[in-house]
């Protein structure tokens, strides 16, 4: 992106470079993304006119804060009002992207997708950081090199040098490698496709790296049907199968028969979702926890309890069923779908699976594949993680959401894979 010899408005240059700024900074500490965001916002805000305030008031960007809508809606009838605030607080990205994307004169459909490519840079960027920094403690530790493949670099301990949480992480990852197949599928360019090659095949090693069982599963399953499906009948239909049919070999093989990695992506997998407690280990399993909500959620099953009241009403929830780590740790039900049961009830996870049906609806109708592996991510993510209670999926989701959203009810969307 040639960002001294665009042809646009000074203001408009302006709010380009805030958004440059922000996808290269979304890796990082929180700290960063919350200046930039704070400073597109004001100056998004600060040229609004009255006919550009009416464009926010539409179907999209309704969709995509719903969920904000919902917590607002969600603090009538708390009786934790305090923490409640605290979560409308860490949600109002999700109502401030959709409402200065609308506003804004920045015409997105026209840097949307070099934007989308700036960010899958940023991560293969990253992710070769983080390879880097492993392999200069293996180094200084003289320890072997396939050590790189050994729990104290999977997971966590891989993402630790950046402080990011690996399955976010993994989601940017995930979306990444989309959007530079998308790119290679669509270019004629050898040397732009052998540069894609390179760095899909760093964020697959990544992804592996990273470990997170959820992430993982999203990718597989969108990504062969989803891209298989929008590809023409040809030769370059049944080369991409093959190509994706080796890669998902070769995964496998690493998965199997790669100890740690299959440590991680099968034995921990079984032990999460089993239903009895986990000797002589420090985490308790998901299902665990599930279960210990289900009473809650069967009190309160319309509008449930209210927002901010989720950890603490797990909190006594954990004591009584003796998950004391998770009880000290205040943990979350690490699944969106209950979560949204517990603060709003049947009501606000209706309004939750709606806003997602929506996304996924305008996908398919606009043969988006890079928005179908967002929604895609989302949605199977949310099933082991509370997306929308964290900041670095709180800001994924409010972007992405919100820059596809806006820009896929444009006709002059790029429609099919070539």
């Amino acid at each position: 992106m040639k960002l001294y010899k665009l042809q646009d408005s000074l203001r408009n240059k302006i709010s380009l470079y805030h958004l440059v700024l922000f996808l290269m900074l979304l890796p990082f500490d929180r700290f960063y993304s919350e200046i930039i965001v704070i400073s597109f916002v004001l100056h998004t805000f600060i040229h609004l006119s009255k006919p550009r305030f009416q464009q926010a008031l539409n179907w999209q960007t309704l969709t995509v804060y719903s969920v904000f809508l919902v917590s607002v809606t969600a603090l009538l009838w708390t009786a934790y009002v305090k923490e409640g605030l605290q979560d409308l607080e860490h949600q109002l990205v999700i109502l401030l992207f959709p409402l200065a994307f609308s506003v804004s004169d920045l015409n997105l459909v026209r840097y949307k997708q070099k934007l989308l490519l700036l960010f899958a840079a940023t991560c293969v960027a990253t992710i070769l950081y983080l390879y880097i920094d492993a392999i200069r403690i293996i180094i200084y530790h003289h320890l072997p090199l396939g050590t790189l493949l050994s729990s104290s670099f999977l997971n966590h301990n891989f993402s630790a040098p950046i402080g990011m949480h690996a399955t976010y992480l993994s989601m940017y990852v995930s979306l990444s490698i989309a959007l530079l197949l998308y790119s290679f599928l669509k270019t004629n360019s050898k040397i732009n496709r052998m540069l894609l090659a390179l760095g899909m095949a760093i964020l697959l090693a990544g992804l592996l790296q990273l470990a997170s069982k959820s992430v993982l599963i999203a990718s597989i399953l969108f990504i062969i049907p989803g891209f298989i499906s929008l590809l023409p009948k040809g030769i370059r239909r049944k080369l991409f199968i093959a190509i994706l049919l080796a890669v998902l070999l070769v995964t496998t093989l690493a998965i199997t028969k790669i100890e740690p990695l299959k440590e991680r992506y099968i034995a921990e997998m079984k032990e999460d979702m089993g239903n009895v407690s986990i000797q002589n280990k420090i985490l308790e399993p998901r299902i665990i926890r599930w279960q210990s909500a289900l009473p809650l959620i069967k009190n309160r099953p319309v509008f449930g309890y209210g927002s901010g009241s989720e950890k603490e009403l797990l909190k006594e929830q954990y004591f009584e069923n003796k998950l004391y780590n998770s009880y000290l740790h205040e943990l979350d039900i690490h699944n969106q779908y209950l979560s949204f049961l517990i603060r709003s009830g049947i009501v606000g996870l209706l309004i939750f699976l709606a806003t997602l049906f929506a996304g996924f609806n305008l996908a398919w109708r606009n043969k988006d594949a890079v928005f179908m592996s967002f929604m895609t991510l989302i949605s199977i993510v949310s099933l082991s993680e509370n997306i929308l209670a964290v900041n670095k999926g709180i800001f994924f989701y409010a972007f992405f959401f919100s820059l596809f959203m806006i820009t896929g009810k444009n006709n002059t969307v790029q429609k099919n894979i070539p």
